[in-house]
């Protein structure tokens, strides 16, 4: 059984993202539910794998799965979170492509100006959560051949700090690409973000076809081991 463990509401994108992983994989059985109510979720007498819906390890979240696990005996195991991965990145370049931050077909269009001149990759987690999200920087930045830096949504040092920089190099267009699910952090933090820095922003991973697939990867390789 594949147990999807949110760390917020089940309802929602984590329930799109649920139902899109049983339509594409209707041989796995699919558990959803929060973190809070794991303990009580888990099946008892079965074989689980618990995948946390994250885009990065959130000690915290992690920590709390672990605790449920432990507390109910249990002998599920639990995934890494769905990210850092080339899909990952992919599915923030279509966000981005989708407000019109970034061009869709990166080969037949290369002769054309970007939309943007470079990206900040915000996160929510403060100082841990931007190391975390580094490689899908790293990944994000090479699919659009543009500066991609990684910055703090919901403390300092901030997207206030990584504008700065990136305007003081020569970059004046900026995006911010939320790097988060939907559910990690309060409603309109990004466009709060967005307006502080007069910057476009796409919308966060949300249901993203990628995002199941990552869940279903997740699954598959635990199962392998």
């Amino acid at each position: 059984m594949l147990v999807l463990a949110t760390p917020g509401a089940t309802a929602g994108v984590a329930e799109e993202i649920a139902a899109v992983v049983r339509v594409d994989n209707p041989q796995i059985e699919v558990l959803l539910t929060s973190v809070t109510d794991l303990a009580d979720s888990l099946p008892t007498g079965r074989d689980a794998v618990i995948v946390p819906l994250l885009t990065w390890d959130d000690p915290v979240v992690m920590a709390e799965i672990g605790k449920a696990v432990a507390a109910t005996g249990s002998s599920a195991v639990v995934t890494e979170a769905l990210g850092p991965h080339p899909l990952l990145a992919e599915a923030l370049h279509i966000r981005l492509a989708e407000r019109g931050l970034a061009r869709v077909d990166r080969v037949r269009l290369l002769n054309v100006s970007s939309p943007v001149d470079a990206v900040i990759l915000g996160t929510v987690g403060g100082e841990h959560a931007v190391h975390a999200v580094q490689a899908t920087a790293v990944l994000l930045a090479s699919r659009l051949t543009l500066p991609v830096v990684a910055a703090s949504l919901d403390s300092e040092p901030g997207v206030g700090v990584a504008a700065q920089r990136l305007r003081a190099a020569g970059a004046e267009r900026l995006a911010i690409a939320p790097c988060m699910i939907g559910h990690e952090a309060p409603a309109g933090i990004v466009e709060r973000a967005a307006a502080t820095i007069e910057a476009g922003h796409a919308e966060p991973l949300g249901s993203h076809g990628a995002v199941a697939e990552l869940v279903a990867r997740a699954y598959g390789s635990q199962l392998a081991t």
